[in-house]
């Protein structure tokens, strides 16, 4: 399609991405509706520790490192249609699973298991529809648009996230744990039936190399990714608790400007990318990041956190688009989902980690060490992009 991208209005190409930018919304508003019901359910009803109740959120996230390579790997080999119809499968049977687990709720030890089951399929279903998604809006506007796709798909993963929570909430307090596991599954099985309907994309034809030697190309490009999202990761878990060791009310609106900082910088700066190139603008992106966390540090008022959260929220916005493009320009055409799908296992490792290590760094420095800790991680993220544009710089200037 790059030969034809050229003549498309800009109208035409964000109608073109979101015709499948659509299955990623589908995704993670399924990941986001049993967040804030599950530990209660496993904790309240089943009557499970809270570690267990933790531990059932997670299995999610690992599900999702596990199979997020592969799932790229699959999209180059079989093209991204049926990576995606397959991650919307998933998503639905993770329903299906739910809703046999609040059937069984009589016998703890089944309803555990069926719901553990869920959660693998559902972090599968994750990492497949996600990346076959933006591969798939990739190859039908052309790679020269590839920091509009992934920009577009960011958009929709945040904003599925923050209506999934209260909607699975809302839907948890009318019907119970079927409720939220209903949409799940109806969404799995409509996005399904999308997906089955649209056209598929020719697969890219030529060598696909070892999925080792892909990593070596662009591990360099998910580091920094995964160091950046540190900031957000100790936002997402710890800014309530915060709040509550300050004796301040809102962090829930200290979260809302984080996702608007974060919605209002893609959509109005995403150009920046093609304009300046991803590594310099993914290290200007860590500057805002890494001063918006050392503002929540020093703040003495919730006003000042919530400035801090926009900001770093604003920060975070570009990272994964820019860093992205930067990525996916080391492969060759037929191994840029496999690229896409190792670059992408950065963030939910980080996304993993960020939890348990910060937890230990308040047992043993307090609550608001995390904030220093986490700049200067993002710090280091800045420094890396930076020596990595240093070399893409002298790259060019020698092949002059």
């Amino acid at each position: 399609m790059d030969s034809t991208t050229p003549a498309l209005t800009n109208a035409q190409l964000n109608r073109r991405i979101l015709s499948v930018i659509i299955f990623t919304f589908f995704c993670y508003l399924s990941v986001g509706l049993p967040l804030a019901v599950l530990p209660g359910f496993v904790h309240n009803q089943l009557g499970y520790s809270s570690f267990m109740a933790g531990l059932i959120i997670s299995v999610q996230y690992f599900a999702t490192l596990v199979s997020r390579p592969q799932s790229g790997r699959l999209a180059d080999a079989f093209g991204p249609k049926k990576v995606v119809m397959l991650g919307m499968s998933c998503c639905g049977l993770s329903g299906v699973l739910t809703i046999l687990a609040g059937l069984a709720i009589a016998t703890p030890e089944l309803s555990l298991t069926l719901l553990a089951a869920g959660r693998v399929f559902l972090g599968v279903g994750e990492s497949f529809s996600s990346t076959g998604a933006t591969l798939w809006g990739m190859k039908i506007v052309g790679s020269t648009q590839t920091a509009r796709v992934i920009s577009w798909n960011g958009v929709a993963t945040y904003l599925a996230m923050a209506l999934g929570a209260p909607t699975g909430v809302a839907l948890n307090a009318l019907m119970g744990i079927h409720g939220f596991a209903a949409l799940v599954t109806l969404m799995g099985g409509v996005g399904l039936l999308l997906a089955s309907r649209k056209p598929a994309v020719s697969v890219a034809v030529g060598a696909r190399i070892a999925l080792h030697r892909v990593v070596s190309k662009v591990w360099a490009y998910g580091l920094g990714l995964g160091l950046g999202t540190i900031g957000f990761g100790v936002i997402a878990t710890f800014i309530t608790l915060y709040f509550a060791s300050r004796q301040w009310q809102g962090a829930a609106f200290a979260l809302s400007l984080f996702s608007i900082g974060f919605v209002l910088m893609r959509l109005s700066f995403s150009r920046t990318i093609t304009r300046y190139g991803g590594l310099l603008v993914s290290a200007c992106s860590f500057a805002l990041e890494c001063a918006g966390l050392l503002l929540i540090w020093q703040a003495d008022s919730a006003w000042l956190v919530d400035v801090g959260a926009f900001c770093t929220g604003a920060g975070f916005s570009l990272v994964f688009p820019a860093l992205g493009v930067e990525a996916v320009k080391q492969v060759a055409v037929p191994n840029q989902g496999a690229a896409l799908g190792i670059y992408s296992a950065f963030l939910d490792l980080a996304l993993g980690l960020t939890g348990p290590l910060a937890g230990l760094l308040i047992n043993h420095a307090g609550m608001s060490s995390i904030w220093p800790a986490a700049a200067l991680v993002v710090l280091a993220a800045m420094l890396l992009t930076l020596r990595l544009w240093q070399k893409s710089r002298y790259s060019v200037t020698n092949s002059v």
